[in-house]
């Protein structure tokens, strides 16, 4: 038998569209994980959530595999896996990441507007207008995102970093050694929900796998596609800590942008107006991009509760282990050999759509009353937004790391585990179940604090004028070093 090659074309499709949906917003926060945890723990901290988000997804890929073909989106593989609290926990934690996600974006946009066009308008008409900017592309029924698109919003992030990371580098050059952070559990705790954000992509798992001409490699390619991004966001945070230490606050590009009276950044050296403009222009186009593909299938599952569209049809209730007993690997790779074929781009907005394989059927849906019916839902859900976003438009890191914390930890690590171990318990050897006993005890312990501290400072705000808050008393609002100052002729 002719020994498989390690990684096909195919392979390599599906990790760039895995790449596409992983690197996102939570990049920004990556230099701050450093700043708060210092480089030690921060590594330590990213090599355990890397080490997690990559089991849960290659558990999840596994548990796919001896899925009937009836399961087909996140919420079935709940049900299948758990029964009906399976689906309804699925579907909570999938429209609640995709409705308080949004929410940052708009904050995010709304803020980087405001910024670029200062003395136009005010941050929460930025945020209206933004909203309106998207409003009908989140109208249009059956939105699929392109590979084009897709490939436009990560490039959008990728340029944003490097632009961000070199203005930081440049406006800092000649700085003496970097001031570490002053440690407590509650600031290295609040990594927790930045990273999650950051890794969080599990939803496109089922699909990616039911293109795949060979379920049985999506294991191998889930591993390889989060590892090399774990490499970059390793190289972007550890860079810009190098340079500034525990003086970056939550946003990579909060930190470069100059203050509208002395043209001085917050670190106290002149950036490239430029570069900024570049930076937020980049990352505005990944947002722009992203908010409706997030928002597809929060409008998805509640049409389907809300208006009783997208009804499942009558299936054969297939259920546990025995299942694929029938079957050998190679049988299955053949009976889903005809996928290859028809592979297209996958993304989150494909994540509960029930005619996965029938856009005429899929479409059928949105005619006659159900046109108004569904159009009137998508706006209301999207004024409620907007209003979110403008109460919580000056939290955008708690606002972020609380998405992180709460839904995505659970839809991402902690149900892809649990799915795993329900239905594989007898076969999983003792020296795996414990590190993923062990992963999910620690994901849901810090999950739930990073909740509660974030949605705390969310709900009740408290006022602060300290500049530098993960720095010591001596460097709470005092620049280490200022490039400005330090060169003044």
């Amino acid at each position: 038998m002719a020994k498989k090659p390690f990684y096909t074309m195919e392979d390599a499709k599906t990790s760039f569209n895995l790449f596409c949906c992983i690197y996102g917003i939570g990049t920004l926060g990556m230099p701050g994980n450093f700043s708060r945890a210092g480089p030690a723990l921060a590594v330590i901290a990213m090599a355990f959530m890397a080490f997690a988000n990559i089991y849960a997804s290659v558990v999840m890929s596994k548990v796919m595999l001896l899925a009937p073909p009836s399961v087909k989106t996140f919420g079935d593989l709940g049900e299948w896996s758990l029964g009906k609290w399976g689906r309804w926990i699925s579907v909570v934690s999938q429209m609640g990441s995709c409705l308080i996600i949004p929410c940052v974006f708009l904050v995010l946009g709304g803020t980087l507007l405001n910024d670029l066009f200062p003395n136009a308008f005010s941050d929460t008409v930025w945020i209206i207008f933004m909203a309106l900017m998207v409003l009908p592309v989140c109208l249009i029924p059956t939105l699929k995102e392109g590979a084009g698109a897709a490939f436009a919003g990560c490039v959008g992030t990728v340029t944003a970093d490097i632009i961000g990371v070199s203005v930081v580098m440049y406006g800092m050059r000649g700085h003496p050694t970097v001031p570490s952070p002053d440690l407590s559990f509650s600031q290295v705790a609040n990594c927790f929900g930045n990273l999650s954000l950051a890794y969080g992509a599990g939803i496109v798992i089922p699909d990616l796998q039911r293109q795949h001409s060979d379920p049985t490699r999506m294991p191998r390619v889930v591993c390889c596609t989060v590892s090399f991004i774990s490499c970059l966001f390793l190289i972007l945070a550890s860079t810009a800590y190098s340079a500034v230490g525990c003086q970056i606050t939550g946003n990579l590009l909060y930190t470069i942008y100059p203050d509208a009276t002395t043209g001085l950044s917050s670190l106290g050296f002149e950036p490239s107006w430029g570069a900024v403009v570049l930076a937020y222009l980049f990352m505005q186009l990944h947002i722009t991009i992203a908010f409706s593909v997030l928002l597809n299938p929060a409008f998805y599952i509640s049409e389907r509760l809300v208006l009783g569209m997208h009804k499942k049809k009558a299936l054969d209730v297939e259920s546990g282990v025995s299942y694929v007993e029938s079957s050998t690997p190679a049988e299955l790779v053949v009976k889903e050999s005809v996928r290859s074929s028809k592979m297209s781009y996958v993304s989150v907005a494909d994540a509960e759509r029930e005619f996965k394989d029938d856009a005429e059927a899929e479409a059928d849906e949105y005619r006659g009353m159900n046109a108004l019916k569904y159009v009137a839902m998508r706006i209301v859900i999207i004024v409620i937004l907007v209003i979110v976003s403008i109460l919580l438009k000056n939290h955008f890191s708690d606002l972020s790391d609380f998405a992180g914390a709460s839904c995505i930890t659970v839809n991402c690590i902690l149900l892809p585990i649990i799915f795993y171990l329900k239905k594989c318990w007898e076969r999983v050897p003792m020296w795996e179940k414990i590190p993923a006993i062990i992963v999910l005890v620690i994901c849901f312990v810090l999950g739930c604090y990073v909740t509660y501290t974030t949605g705390k400072s969310l709900f009740t705000p408290t006022s602060s004028d300290i500049d530098f808050p993960y720095c010591s008393a001596e460097y709470e609002n005092t620049v280490y070093y200022n490039y400005t100052a330090e060169h003044e002729t």
